[in-house]
């Protein structure tokens, strides 16, 4: 599978680090959420990814924050919409994480060199190993985003 060439760094975003932006507003996700907004990243994802952040989205504990914030599921699920770059399923990457619901963005990241921001710990288990692949794996995202392309 070709890598789409793009002029902006592409990432790729785990679930919690999105209900971090959208749900939990963390201040440390901020920087990403003003690039993110200001289409300064190409954010790749997959129907696989929307699916868990929309099922994620219903889970007892998130309705609560959301409800506080004003905001709901499907406003979450726009800005999803609006804002990533849906990709085919990428295939298995060399490296495998022992939490399976997990590697759908590790494969996403491999597949397109893509920055890899998770706060998981059993992806950042890898950062040593996907950097060998070309892909930079981090739990905080605050800088500015480099020329790399995927």
């Amino acid at each position: 599978m070709a890598t789409v060439v793009s002029d902006k760094p592409c990432v790729v975003l785990d679930t919690n680090v999105l209900l971090d932006i959208w749900v939990f507003q963390d201040t440390n996700t901020a920087l990403l959420h003003e690039h993110l907004a200001q289409q300064r990243l190409r954010w790749l994802a997959t129907s696989a990814m929307r699916e868990e952040l929309c099922r994620v989205l219903a889970y007892p504990h998130i309705e609560p924050r959301l409800a506080k914030l004003s905001r709901s599921a499907a406003e979450v699920m726009a800005a999803f919409d609006r804002w990533s770059h849906t990709q085919p399923e990428a295939p298995r990457a060399p490296y495998v994480c022992k939490d399976a619901d997990d590697q759908k963005f590790i494969d996403l990241a491999v597949t397109h060199r893509a920055l890899l921001v998770s706060k998981d710990r059993q992806v950042l288990r890898l950062t040593h190993r996907l950097a060998r692949l070309g892909v930079v794996v981090t739990s905080n995202y605050s800088q500015a985003p480099s020329n790399r392309t995927g």
